[in-house]
């Protein structure tokens, strides 16, 4: 499950040092590729011999949501859009479930900033089930009186991480648990 495009190419880089010019190998991506595959396959082989117990992991994720009253708290989120209330589950929610869920792999990470948006995308993969799902969030940095600082688009970028995140786990988690 690599985090990049196959290629069967070398990617070269050129560097000139007082009119020599060396050719440098920088990244073998086929190498790369062979390296995430080998690891992935490792933990979906891990993951057949320990199957997870369903029902072990929703009560596992229960006993944690009900620990006390703020937790449960944080489980669920509203926001207001056009005047109505938006509700669902949390990242919190998400983390949890992914958590006690296990056999899971979970990314998220910024992959562009423009001048007025910045992309998130997240990875959620079952190793179990071989069910991978992909999410991206897109953000503004822009406020009313111009683009965001350069601290408030990282915020904005942990955000629309975690976001990515959140919709990544709980399009790969059976709605069932989640609810």
């Amino acid at each position: 499950f690599p985090s990049h495009d196959i290629r069967t190419f070398l990617i070269l880089f050129k560097m000139s040092h007082e009119q020599e010019e060396t050719v440098t190998e920088i990244l073998n991506v086929e190498t790369v590729y062979q390296q995430d595959k080998a690891m992935v396959d490792v933990q979906i082989s891990t993951a057949k011999a320990f199957p997870r117990n369903i029902k072990r992991a929703t009560e596992n994720a229960l006993s944690i949501v009900t620990m006390d009253a703020e937790t449960a708290a944080t489980c669920t989120y509203a926001l207001p859009r056009g005047g109505k209330s938006i509700q669902g589950p949390s990242v919190h929610l998400a983390k949890i479930i992914a958590q006690t869920w296990g056999n899971m792999r979970v990314e998220a990470k910024v992959i562009s900033v423009d001048n007025k948006t910045l992309t998130s995308q997240a990875i959620a993969f079952d190793l179990e089930n071989n069910l991978a799902i992909k999410v991206e969030v897109k953000r503004s940095i822009m406020t009313k009186s111009g683009r965001m600082n350069d601290d408030m688009i990282v915020v904005t970028g942990n955000a629309a991480n975690a976001i990515a995140l959140r919709n990544a786990v709980l399009s790969v988690i059976p709605r069932a648990v989640v609810d």
